[in-house]
Parts: C-alpha cells; sequence; structure tokens
C-alpha cells in the first residue's frame, strides 16, 4: 500500500503539536513492511529536498515567495506542492490514499483526491474556531474556517487526536462521528530514560538557585496557552511554597505581555522566560523540574504533558480539551478548573507539600505513557485506518 502525505511542518520547521505528531509517526509508519509512505512538505526551515526515513521518504519543497496573508500564501504554497506532487506520483505512484494534516494542505490533498480518483484521509490537530474560544472574528478566520468544514467533508475518514477534537469536529462542521477515527499523538520515552543518571546540576544552575522548585512549562507563548494565568497564581504559590520559581520556555506573540505581567504583579525576580530552547534542552528541564504546568484554555491534545509524564515530572493541568484525556486527576497528575488562578495555585502546592503522592502519580503516568502514547502502536492503529479506507474504495463506485 503506497500513501502520498502532506504535512505543512515537518523538521526542522516545527512550531506546534502538528511538526511534532508528524515528525514522531513518519518512522514506525515507515517501517510497517506493507507500506510506502512518501511525505511531501514546503521547506521552510532547511533539510535535505530528499530524506529517507525507513521505507518513508520525505520530499521538502521549495516554497514560492509570496505576498498577502496569510491565507493567501498558504494556497499559493499547495500550488507548488501540487506542481511537484506530480512528479513524485508519476516516479513513485500511483498511490493508493492520500493523507494530509490540517487546512493547511487541504488545497492539494484535495486536488490529488479528483485528479487520481484516490481516497482522502485528514487529520484534524486544531480548529480556527476552537483557537478562537468559539468565535471566528476576522474574515480570515472566517475562510479557514470554511476550509476545515470543507477538509471533513472531502475526507473519507477523518482522524482525531483526542475525544474533544471529535467532538468539535462534529460540532463546528456537522460531520458524522461515525466518520472520525481517535487515534492520540504519542511520546518517546526512551529520549527522556537516558537522562536518567546523568550529572544535570550544572545545566539546572543556569535555570534556578540549589534551594528553589521549577515550575516548568513549554510551548507557543500565545494566548490560549493559559501562562498568564501561571503568572497571576505565582503570588498565592509564593506565599505557600516561597521555594518555587516559574520557567516559561518557548517564543511567540504573548512573550513580552507575559515578561511586564510578571514584573507587574511583582513577581519579576521568580518568573524565567527563556525564548527559544533546543529539544534537548527542554527534556532536561522536564527532567529537573519538581513540577510541569499546561494551564492552557484551549488544547486539542496536550502532547507537553505526555513529554512531562514521559520524563517522570509531576504534572498539573487545566480541564479543558485533550488534557482532560490524556492526565487522569489524582491518577497520572492534578487537574485544575480553567481560567481560575487559585485552583492552579492549589494543584502546584498541593504536588509540591504531598512528594509522595505525586510520585505514586508519576509512576502511574509513566506506565500510561508507554502502554497507550507509544509511536509504534499509534503508527499501526493509522494504518489500519488507511486498511480500512482503501478496502472499502475497492468495492466503492466512487
Amino acid at each position: 500500500m503506497r500513501v502520498l502525505m502532506f504535512s505543512w511542518e515537518y523538521p526542522p520547521h516545527v512550531v506546534g503539536g502538528l511538526g511534532k505528531h508528524v515528525a514522531e509517526i513518519l518512522p514506525p509508519l515507515g517501517s510497517l513492511p506493507d507500506l510506502e509512505v512518501h511525505m511531501v512538505t514546503p521547506r521552510w526551515g532547511g533539510g535535505a529536498a530528499l530524506e529517507t526515513v525507513g521505507r518513508a521518504t520525505v520530499h521538502r519543497v521549495d516554497p514560492p515567495i509570496t505576498e498577502g496573508d496569510f491565507y493567501t500564501n498558504a494556497w499559493q504554497t499547495n500550488l507548488r506542492l501540487e506542481e511537484y506532487a506530480r512528479t513524485v506520483w508519476q516516479e513513485s505512484g500511483p498511490f493508493d490514499l492520500i493523507h494530509v494534516h490540517d487546512w493547511l494542505v487541504a488545497f492539494v490533498g484535495a486536488a490529488f483526491k479528483r485528479n487520481y480518483a484516490v481516497p482522502l484521509v485528514s487529520t484534524i490537530h486544531a480548529t480556527e474556531k476552537g483557537r478562537g474560544r468559539g468565535s471566528l472574528g476576522t474574515d480570515q478566520a472566517r475562510a479557514i474556517h470554511h476550509i476545515e468544514w470543507w477538509l471533513t467533508y472531502e475526507s473519507w475518514r477523518v482522524i482525531a487526536c483526542s475525544e474533544y477534537m471529535a467532538d468539535e469536529i462534529v460540532d463546528y462542521f456537522s460531520c458524522p462521528r461515525d466518520k472520525i477515527d481517535v487515534i492520540p499523538n504519542g511520546v518517546d520515552t526512551e529520549r527522556f530514560d537516558r537522562l536518567d543518571g546523568q550529572g544535570l546540576s550544572l545545566f539546572r544552575n543556569m535555570y534556578a538557585l540549589p534551594f528553589e522548585q521549577i515550575v516548568f512549562s513549554v510551548g507557543r507563548i500565545v494566548y490560549e496557552k493559559g501562562l498568564h494565568l501561571l503568572i497571576d497564581a505565582m503570588p498565592a504559590i509564593l506565599a505557600q511554597h516561597p521555594a518555587a520559581k516559574i520557567v516559561i520556555a518557548g517564543k511567540g506573540p504573548e512573550l513580552d505581555a507575559l515578561r511586564s505581567q510578571a514584573w507587574r504583579v511583582g513577581v519579576g525576580e521568580k518568573v524565567l522566560l527563556t525564548g527559544f530552547i533546543t529539544d534537548e534542552n527542554r527534556d532536561k528541564l522536564f527532567k529537573i523540574a519538581s513540577c510541569a504546568v499546561f494551564p492552557s484554555i484551549y488544547e486539542p491534545f496536550g502532547i507537553v504533558a505526555l513529554e512531562a509524564m514521559a520524563a517522570k515530572c509531576p504534572v498539573v493541568v487545566t480541564a479543558v480539551g485533550g488534557l482532560k484525556d490524556v492526565v487522569l486527576h489524582n491518577e497520572t497528575g492534578i487537574v485544575v478548573h480553567p481560567n481560575n488562578p487559585d485552583s492552579l495555585a492549589w494543584g502546584i502546592v498541593h504536588t509540591f507539600k504531598n512528594p509522595r503522592w505525586s510520585q505514586k502519580r508519576v509512576a502511574n503516568a509513566y506506565e500510561v505513557v508507554r502502554s497507550r502514547y507509544n509511536w509504534d502502536q499509534i503508527a499501526r492503529d493509522t494504518a489500519g485506518v488507511y486498511r480500512q479506507v482503501v478496502a472499502e474504495r475497492t468495492v466503492s463506485d466512487w
């Protein structure tokens, strides 16, 4: 079975969960004996034009120089992807199935579906209306929302990363629930396991004093991640646990606002905003942190919570989106009320004050990650969707 995949993100260009998902699932997909995958992606951040990952092949296509808004740029980039992928089809096809990740590559995916009468599968990682907390405030947001609806309509099957995301697809796009498969994101525990026993004290000293306990969060610095709530919670945390120190890693449009907020509420010296960090340093921060906190307002899945669980770091999350699917309260982490700094402070202080309970949750979380959220299983589940679609196509009149 041959699959032609399209993704807007792939290393070295990874912005969020979409890029992480594609980067992690491609190697195990490429190792399945009956599957050949060609993945076409814009060459945003460099990398080889052609790369082999097991039986999978990555094609990086130089994007056009574009002018206009983000939606227009996406459309014009899809034209370049379509032009290149026609050559891939001629040289490596025919393909049995097209798989696209999110609306950003919906145009090229739908074009190939129609041109070659091949079924389309889409993975919806997030929605524009969800990011807007139920509203579409601009013409561009409404245009993106329409393309998301159109993509789910054109798709033979739709993959969602969580039950929450599946419900959102049904609610926002009137997509039949029996058309949606829920396959979660995953995490590789080995990258954290190999840090066990390593001396990280010098690394730790770059981020906190020896007596301080690190409250760590990482991700895109955008409003929906709720990091302003974490800073608002810090005075209450310090009143009960003066050794706490917040470390927030990542870049985004809210970075300067968070830094100003920290000083405005009087906790500036206890909040470190690192900006961009490498994957290696992110993994080390998970290992040295006393608590990982994700206070999101909107979160389709929450792969960063899985990473903390894989690193054996106690987790505190808000009860939103996919986070409440991933983290089970009092079993694998602490789940607090969303949009509530007091509840957030309670969860963090509870984690610090009850280390034995925290370590029991850590052990439970690590086992759940290894058994349920491993990429080999996720690749097999995804390939199962492929096989179902191809089998149905063979008996369909299209």
